[in-house]
């Protein structure tokens, strides 16, 4: 077992150069054309009992707006009410952000302070949305970087070889099924794909 950060740092080289000089404490230039860009990303919280969590949040390339080059405002979209990256923000004040842009094999990652907002200046800029988010994550950056390009193109993420075709797993409405219960018919995928719709 490794128990220390000691003990860790003994088995890989110390980071240098261009690794350690890429971090910035704003968004510049290209990291706000990267998130114009991004339909998804990626959310990273902890809460107050340190238990992490990640939730996946997209919308239309840029729907994340940038007010400025130390904040983000990212709209909460509709989901199931569980609110586990939102309580958590409201607990800690803290959030992370994993950017990607289809076809793209680098990532921005943005770290920095969080809260939640529900005023007029904050959700002003999503009014036109079919939808408008109740709420608000504003982050305010203290860490933006590009990721190097090793994770994607080891996944091969955007190779349309990799693709899988929906019938390797069951439905969702099968695996819910079998995780927690239920009765009456399974919900089948078309019907849950044009449940969803309804609602994005």
């Amino acid at each position: 077992m490794i128990e220390s950060v000691d003990a860790l740092r003994e088995r890989y080289p110390t980071p240098s150069g261009r690794a350690v000089r890429k971090t910035l404490d704003r968004l510049d230039v290209h990291a706000r054309r990267f998130i114009g860009l991004a339909p998804f990303l990626v959310l990273a919280t902890a809460g107050a009992d340190g238990r992490a969590d990640a939730s996946p949040r997209g919308g239309a390339p840029g729907f994340v707006h940038v007010a400025d080059d130390r904040t983000l405002w990212l709209p909460d979209a509709s989901g199931n009410n569980r609110l586990d990256s939102l309580t958590n923000v409201a607990e800690t004040g803290r959030a992370g952000l994993l950017f990607l842009v289809p076809g793209v094999d680098e990532t921005l990652r943005v770290n920095g302070t969080a809260r939640l907002r529900d005023d007029a200046e904050a959700l002003a800029p999503f009014a036109d949305a079919r939808r408008p988010p109740r709420v608000v994550v504003e982050i305010t950056v203290e860490e933006a970087y590009l990721h190097c390009a090793k994770a994607l193109m080891r996944s091969r993420l955007w190779d349309p070889a990799s693709r899988q075709d929906r019938s390797v797993l069951p439905t969702m409405g099968e695996m819910l099924r079998d995780q927690v219960g239920g009765e009456g018919p399974v919900e089948t995928q078309d019907d849950m794909v044009a449940r969803y719709r309804k609602d994005l």
